[in-house]
């Protein structure tokens, strides 16, 4: 939800935008498979040929990061070793490396496209340091939104109680 509500404080109503995502089809990215239904926003997983079985049946999948960044309203990404997969880190950064956010790759995205990350981040491995550090990297209002979208959540939640 704070991703969501980040876009629409960046770029206006999410209905209608195209959101890419780059490298692992983990729980970030069915979130926002899952969004894109209720929202009215397309959503296209740019992943590893290994991993189309991983992700839904009905997601928007391509192994072609350049494909899924074309004209793309907000480009998106994640760490590529959560935890508990540390000792796969060698293997993983080899899997998704063809699919780092790079300026080049934003340079295929809209002008005005933003770039988000649920943090952390490790520079220079999912996103590059000049993307995460640039002008279209809106991260650290991602971040400030995560608190209140979670506030807002344990307040509902107490309030059932």
């Amino acid at each position: 939800m704070a991703d969501l509500q980040t876009i629409e404080e960046k770029i206006g109503n999410v209905a209608g935008k195209k959101i890419a995502w780059f490298g692992d089809y983990n729980n970030v990215a069915r979130s926002f498979k899952q969004a894109s239904k209720k929202f009215g926003f397309e959503f296209i997983a740019a992943v590893p040929p290994a991993l189309h079985l991983k992700a839904d049946m009905d997601a928007h999948i391509t192994d072609d990061a350049e494909f899924a960044a074309k004209d793309a309203d907000v480009i998106v990404t994640d760490t590529w070793v959560s935890m508990g997969q540390e000792g796969e880190k060698a293997s993983r950064v080899e899997l998704f490396g063809d699919y780092r956010v790079t300026a080049e790759l934003m340079g295929r995205a809209k002008s005005d496209a933003i770039f988000l990350h649920c943090l952390p981040a490790y520079r220079e491995f999912e996103v590059a340091a000049e993307v995460i550090d640039g002008p279209q990297s809106v991260v650290w209002d991602e971040a400030e939104n995560r608190v209140h979208a979670q506030k807002a959540l344990m307040s509902w939640l107490l309030a059932q109680a």
